[in-house]
């Protein structure tokens, strides 16, 4: 039994002796390609080692991608976007509830809530109506509090710009032209 175990161990041994052998002879062959080549400057002046360098450079966008970066970092598709086109792409249900990923602590952001006692229409404040352009010929006033933010509608489709119209028009909103005038 303890002649099998010393067989065993020396067999080990032998292997580790081998693979370490193998390993060395394949960094000599890589050091002596390394120094004298003459393209790569990070590779001649650090042999062996620099070859790391590709290596973590073509690993760094994973992990950068999967560990670094938030969903909204990435310009110009963040993480949240694409996967939302992912998912709609699937035809599998594209709609994210129950929280949001973008930092709703900015002042100015616009928030939707549920409410479990909404407001009766009677009890409802009517929005006060905004004059934008008091100053200009023809100032516009309205009362509503969204709109279609400015766009280049040149690079959209004509029945694009028209079903944005009709929507607006159907919700009672203006439109930003783009060109720095209302619709």
């Amino acid at each position: 039994m303890l002649d099998q175990a010393t067989n065993v161990l020396g067999l080990l041994a032998y292997s580790f002796i081998v693979v370490v052998g193998i390993v060395l002879a394949i960094a000599v062959v890589m050091f002596v390609i390394d120094v004298t080549q003459t393209q790569h400057a990070v590779r001649r002046n650090f042999p062996v080692i620099g070859r790391f360098r590709y290596l973590f450079e073509n690993l760094g966008r994973y992990v950068r991608h999967y560990f670094i970066a938030l969903d909204r970092e990435e310009l110009p598709f963040n993480r949240a976007e694409r996967s939302w086109v992912y998912r709609a792409a699937k035809g599998v249900e594209s709609t994210v509830a129950f929280g949001s990923t973008r930092d709703l602590h900015v002042p100015g952001t616009v928030l939707f809530t549920n409410s479990a006692f909404p407001v009766l229409a009677t009890e409802a404040e009517e929005p006060t109506e905004v004059t934008i352009g008091p100053g200009c010929a023809q100032p516009y006033s309205t009362r509503a509090l969204f709109c279609v933010s400015g766009l280049s509608y040149g690079a959209i489709s004509k029945p694009a710009v028209q079903a944005l119209s009709r929507g607006a028009a159907r919700a009672g909103i203006w439109i930003n032209t783009g060109e720095g005038a209302l619709a």
